[in-house]
């Protein structure tokens, strides 16, 4: 672990940021706008979810580094534009995590958010105070805040669905049990049944439902306390995984996919399913086992 303090290190990307922005600096740097670096944002932000998920934290350092770096030079964009600077960003964030936890640093000077209220033991209730305490201070600067107004749109729909449930269920609008949402799955599984049946007619109305029905099952990840995103990533891979092992079964065997009828590759997928679980399994080792 490296001995240069925090504030040393952040000190110095910012140096470094303004000087790649610079006359003397680098072109491509200096052709970036705030428009021109959202893909380069969320590109980051991905590669740390991907290094999250797989727990590799020396690729982590990397990517949270890069992570950072978009977030200096969105603020150094601002800076040179006059709007903000990234000390400006800090300072925000610091006096918003300091107010919004008065559990933990105390009441702040003009801040009513404890006020003989019971303080907060559980996540939940965490989270209910933080949105309470998020409409009072909309509501002081004269600005109307909804309950779901600040889910960004731009967000990933599945995650966003997500995060939708987590603020419904902060005000107290939520299903009492995970049960209740695996019945209301079951419903709107029937609902889609119906809108198939109903051929091309049904169309549009199976649109509507298969979004019913993905909202609800985010709902129950949700109440099981599994990020949704993360478990259809790591689906996606086992899925990916387990197509690449059986095509490549097939083409040792001398076999195209294309050329493989159905039946075919899902005989292929079960033994690459069964060979994977033998993998996993662990070895028994017992006298008669050997």
């Amino acid at each position: 672990m490296s001995h240069t303090t925090a504030a040393d290190a952040f000190a110095r990307l910012v140096e470094i940021v303004a000087h790649l922005r610079s006359p003397e600096g680098c072109p491509w740097d200096r052709a970036q706008t705030l428009q021109t670096l959202r893909p380069f944002v969320l590109e980051e932000t991905y590669e740390v979810l991907e290094s999250l998920d797989r727990d590799d934290r020396i690729a982590l350092r990397e990517e949270l580094g890069d992570f950072i770096f978009e977030g200096v030079l969105l603020a150094q964009v601002c800076a040179e534009s006059g709007d903000f600077t990234v000390a400006d960003s800090l300072d925000a964030i610091n006096a918003k995590l300091v107010r919004r936890h008065p559990h933990v640093f105390g009441p702040q000077e003009g801040s009513d958010h404890l006020d003989g209220k019971p303080k907060p033991e559980t996540p939940d209730e965490v989270v209910g105070r933080w949105e309470a305490m998020k409409a009072t201070e909309k509501g002081a600067s004269g600005k109307v805040r909804t309950t779901l107004g600040g889910v960004p749109r731009t967000l990933p729909a599945l995650l966003r669905a997500h995060e939708i449930g987590t603020r419904a269920s902060a005000v107290g609008f939520d299903w009492e049990r995970a049960g209740d949402v695996v019945a209301k799955i079951e419903e709107e599984v029937a609902e889609l049944r119906q809108a198939l049946d109903a051929g091309a007619s049904g169309r549009l109305h199976a649109e509507e439902e298969m979004g019913d029905l993905l909202f609800a099952m985010a709902n129950l990840s949700r109440k099981l306390g599994i990020e949704p995103e993360a478990a259809l990533r790591q689906a996606n891979d086992k899925f990916t995984r387990r197509f690449g092992e059986m095509e490549s079964a097939l083409r040792q065997a001398g076999r195209a996919l294309h050329d493989c009828a159905l039946q075919d590759m899902e005989d292929a997928w079960v033994n690459v399913k069964l060979n994977e679980r033998a993998r996993l399994a662990p070895a028994d080792t017992t006298p008669e086992s050997r």
